[in-house]
């Protein structure tokens, strides 16, 4: 088998992205730079080609335990440590234009930032963004663990996470580990309570996200809010 330091330069992951940028890569182009080299007998590309064949896509592949990372073939511990610290430098990222002390004004921004914290939980999180009077963030607090209902969200938590840090605001967040973003009746009349609640203390909720498996579900944009 030809080495990949043999195919034409415009064929070559690293290449490719320098000519073109990362965005012109596929997922397992992308794969096999993170790998950097291959197996005996198997060039990196076709090598990240299999694994995505075994776990099915990226995202399964990023959200493998230790042990199942570890199994496959060209993948180690090493490997896992090095993926979790691209991981958590991402969400790091996706998060630091959002504690810098400038208001939010990104719909976008926010739900980009909320997605990478809550999509991969395998269990329901029910958490929130709060906010000053100028709706700069001064925290992301996860106050809620495990099925999320009317009975298991008590809004006396939220209210004094809520006086303790002298938020005016606050964005609630919740995700569904089964994908599907759409809100159920009891998500609603949660929102509903709390917001009542919340009204108490002259405070506001601008939003309530639901995060999925690539989607949301935005409270305000459907006008519930």
């Amino acid at each position: 088998m030809a080495s990949i330091k043999q195919w034409p330069k415009q064929e070559r992951p690293r290449e490719k992205l320098i000519q073109h940028g990362a965005n012109s890569l596929t997922d397992s182009e992308l794969l096999a730079i993170f790998l950097r080299t291959g197996c005996k007998g198997i060039d990196v590309v076709t090598l990240s080609r299999q694994l995505l064949i075994d776990f099915g896509s990226l995202r399964s592949l990023f959200s493998a335990s230790e042990s199942d990372f570890c199994l496959h073939k060209g993948l180690g511990q090493a490997k896992y440590v090095q993926l979790q610290a691209v991981l958590e430098m991402s969400r790091r990222y996706l998060q630091e234009p959002l504690m810098k002390g400038d208001p939010l004004t990104s719909a976008t921004q926010t739900q980009e930032f909320l997605s990478a914290k809550m999509r991969d939980y395998p269990y329901e999180v029910f958490a929130g963004l709060l906010l000053d009077s100028q709706h700069r963030v001064i925290r992301f607090h996860e106050f809620f663990f495990g099925t999320i209902n009317s009975a298991s969200v008590h809004p006396r938590v939220i209210v004094q996470k809520i006086l303790q840090e002298n938020a005016a605001a606050i964005i609630l967040v919740h995700n569904h580990p089964s994908g599907d973003p759409t809100a159920s009746q009891s998500d609603r009349n949660i929102t509903e309570k709390l917001v009542n609640t919340l009204q108490l203390i002259d405070v506001k909720i601008l939003d309530h996200f639901i995060i999925g498996d690539g989607k949301y579900t935005s409270f305000a944009e459907k006008g519930w809010i």
